[in-house]
C-alpha cells in the first residue's frame, strides 16, 4: 500500500499504522512495525486479533480496495 505522508521522521510509518488501525477496527497501540521501519517493505505486529480474524479482516479490506 502507499501512503501520502512523506517518509521523513517516521511520518509515513505513523500514517500506515493509523490507516491499518482504522481499517482493521483496532487501536493504534495494537499495531507495531517490528521490521523495516526505514524500508519500503515492513513487518507489522498486530495484537488483539486471532490469526483467523486478522486474515478475514485483511481479506475484506483487500476486496474493498480492489473494486473498480
Amino acid at each position: 500500500m502507499r501512503v501520502s505522508a512523506p517518509p521523513e521522521k517516521g511520518r509515513a510509518n505513523r500514517a500506515l499504522l493509523a490507516f491499518l488501525a482504522e481499517k482493521l477496527g483496532l487501536g493504534r497501540s495494537d499495531l507495531e512495525i517490528v521490521a523495516g521501519s526505514g524500508n519500503r517493505d515492513k513487518i507489522v505486529r498486530v495484537s488483539g486479533l486471532g490469526p483467523e480474524e486478522l486474515a478475514r479482516r485483511l481479506a475484506a479490506l483487500a476486496m474493498k480496495t480492489e473494486s473498480p
